[in-house]
């Protein structure tokens, strides 16, 4: 029985295919390709976040998210070490999410509340 899948995969997903007796039909992206495909793999991963129902699974998931951010600070030649500076000065300067404030709205001086 035919599968299609059409999505970015990781690695050793061709190797674990063929090893369930499948033929993996597979091809490799341009980088302007694979960056777009990492994109719709992070949205993937971060939806499979917010549906998970264990603890396990959320961990796995963060995990998902991790190696895609990974791969595309690679893609634009920056380390993850970057990406991580780059939050701790965002974190300084604004904050981070600890405290749980949820903005419900503003208003400006002299409207009703």
């Amino acid at each position: 029985m035919k599968k299609v899948f059409n999505k970015l995969v990781r690695d050793n997903i061709p190797d674990i295919i063929k090893e369930n007796n499948e033929i993996p039909v597979t091809k490799i992206l341009s980088d302007e390709e694979y960056k777009k495909e990492l994109l719709k793999k992070l949205l993937e991963e971060a939806n499979e976040v917010n549906n998970s129902k264990t603890k396990g699974e959320l961990l796995e998931e963060l995990a998902d998210v991790f190696e895609v951010l990974m791969s595309l600070a690679k893609l634009e030649g920056e380390k993850l070490d970057t990406i991580i500076d780059i939050a701790k000065q965002k974190r300084l300067k604004r904050g981070g999410f600890s405290k749980r404030i949820f903005l419900e709205k503003t208003y400006e001086e002299g409207d009703s509340y």
